[in-house]
């Protein structure tokens, strides 16, 4: 058995320890029937703030995220929503009412992140509290049999008692341990930084947690394609899609404007058409010109990864393409539909799909579906495709389509056409109508129905978002520090070394004496970790040698 005076060098159990130990009933389980309400609430409480319970509720967490990346999303994509609803009509409305299209808003997973929260903060102010105490008291006493410690040694050196003890302190301040001294041992502890490191890093968990929910609830993020030439204002009916924060009043947001003056786009053309490097973006660059509600104006520059702030929010450029202006009149030549109409890009030479939604036709409405290729060539395989992204033979290719264009009220992209009530035109020859229009060029549709013409101007379009994350500069600090945190807890070492000086036996005494010697003084150095420290024993050899080198006279 190890002897009482051994155990006042071990280290005092950790709360989590001691909740551990009294989540275990005698028998199969805990005996939480016979504790009572009060003591059924501590019971539950020592559980929830367990360290175990902690990580099973970060995993938790990690496997509740897993279906925001499954399903989609209403919050990124409602028209993928809807379509899904629409082709899944059993299980459809059940993961909806589940919250599967709503992972990140559900009260399940709310629940879940808040009970994290608690669990960590349950776990982190007791041991704050624990290690704050530990960090001003003095290091305990140094047990008598030090050999019995995991890690030991001893020499005899000819020097004194006290000249020994001072060496002793000398040594151990120099590799910063804490000091207590008593008349024939001094004991010093050194790392508890470790556990400041591992508190810190808890802390910055919470910190980073907190941080991204406030992000959610209290962020917001607008998406919107603006045309060279065209104007923006931040409201929300200006948006194409907005997703607030549920605690965000988008009735007030603070009002700017935004003129998208030229937009800058530069491909390599430099090389071989064979290379694999012909035809790369490089360089994206929107110039603008920004207002406030003060009437001020600003020309500035919007750029990848280097956006400009308005309004409280951060303006980035994230996307770009081709918007034709497409023209579209009936058969007395009135003017339905006339504007520059955003193509989305599909590959890295810019063949783009998009769609025409003309819904002031008579007696239907009319839908035109393709794409266009800003370098036109023709490939017997795959039809017209575009060889470069810059508009060097720029056509629009499309098919047409009348009837409802909205059917069921459902929502749609704007770059596609739901033809699920709309039925296809066709030629003279009976086969499906395909138009192919070039720049200045007017094609006649066909039964009188009218014209579509592509304008001789091309002007680009630029994808911007706007966000506003309250939460990010908590979290990116919250996250270094959490790191910084985490190199302490791994790199430093938590020890306690005892060195006990004692009289030598009787016979190096008597030995020393006869030969007109000093005493000899027997010195014993044991040390302690908290944790698993494979290079303890060789720390109580250095310590014991830097020892007995200060008192110079090694026996």
């Amino acid at each position: 058995m190890t002897p009482p005076d051994d155990l006042t060098a071990a280290y005092a159990t950790t709360d989590e320890d001691r909740t551990s130990t009294s989540s275990k009933g005698s028998g199969d389980g805990p005996t939480l029937p016979r504790l009572g309400f009060l003591g059924g609430l501590r019971w539950f409480w020592r559980q929830l703030t367990s360290m175990r319970t902690a990580l099973f509720l970060l995993l938790l967490l990690a496997i509740a995220a897993v279906p925001g990346s499954i399903w989609p999303q209403r919050g990124i994509d409602a028209v993928r929503v809807s379509d899904y609803l629409a082709q899944h009509t059993t299980i459809g409305p059940w993961l909806d009412r589940f919250g599967f299209f709503d992972v990140y808003s559900s009260p399940w997973f709310a629940a879940i992140y808040l009970l994290l929260v608690v669990s960590l903060l349950g776990c982190i102010l007791p041991r704050t509290k624990q290690h704050w105490q530990n960090i001003r008291s003095q290091p305990p006493k140094a047990p008598r049999r030090l050999e019995r410690l995991p890690a030991h040694t001893s020499a005899t050196v000819d020097a004194s008692h006290d000249d020994v003890l001072a060496a002793a302190r000398e040594v151990l301040r120099s590799k910063r341990f804490r000091l207590r001294v008593q008349d024939d041992a001094v004991s010093g502890e050194v790392g508890a930084l470790r556990e400041t490191g591992n508190l810190l890093f808890h802390v910055s968990l919470v910190v980073v947690i907190v941080a991204v929910a406030a992000g959610h609830v209290l962020g917001w993020r607008g998406d919107v394609i603006v045309p060279e030439g065209g104007d923006f204002a931040s409201t929300v009916t200006q948006y194409d899609t907005i997703d607030p924060g549920p605690w965000v009043d988008v009735a007030g947001l603070t009002p700017w404007s935004l003129h998208l003056d030229k937009l800058h786009v530069s491909f390599e053309d430099g090389v071989p058409t064979d290379s694999p490097q012909y035809g790369q973006p490089r360089s994206f660059t929107a110039d603008v010109t920004t207002g406030d509600e003060d009437g001020r104006t600003e020309q500035r520059k919007i750029s990848v990864n280097h956006p400009i702030n308005e309004g409280g929010a951060s303006v980035y450029l994230l996307g770009n393409g081709y918007a034709p202006v497409v023209t579209v009149r009936d058969k007395a030549g009135k003017v339905l539909y006339r504007k520059a109409t955003p193509f989305l890009p599909q590959d890295n030479t810019y063949k783009s799909v998009g769609a025409v939604k003309v819904t002031g036709a008579t007696p239907q409405q009319l839908g035109f579906a393709g794409f266009f290729v800003p370098s036109l060539d023709f490939d017997d395989r795959m039809g017209p495709i575009s060889t470069f992204p810059g508009l060097r033979k720029p056509a629009l290719v499309l098919t047409a389509f009348e009837g409802d264009l909205f059917p069921d009220g459902r929502p749609q992209s704007v770059y596609t056409l739901n033809t699920a009530k709309m039925t296809q035109l066709k030629g003279a020859n009976g086969q499906p109508l395909r138009l192919l229009v070039t720049p200045g060029q007017t094609v006649q549709l066909p039964g009188g129905q009218g014209s579509v013409t592509l304008e001789k101007t091309i002007p680009r379009w630029a994808g911007l978002s706007v966000r506003s994350d309250p939460g990010k500069i908590p979290a990116l600090v919250g996250a270094l520090a959490g790191l910084a945190g985490l190199v302490m807890s791994l790199t430093l070492r938590r020890r306690r070394v005892f060195v006990r000086v004692a009289p030598a036996p009787s016979s190096d005494a008597s030995s020393a004496a006869a030969e007109g010697g000093e005493r000899r003084t027997l010195v014993t150095v044991g040390g302690l970790a908290k944790g698993e420290d494979p290079r303890l024993g060789a720390a109580v050899e250095e310590i014991l040698a830097a020892i007995s080198t200060r008192t110079g006279r090694p026996a």
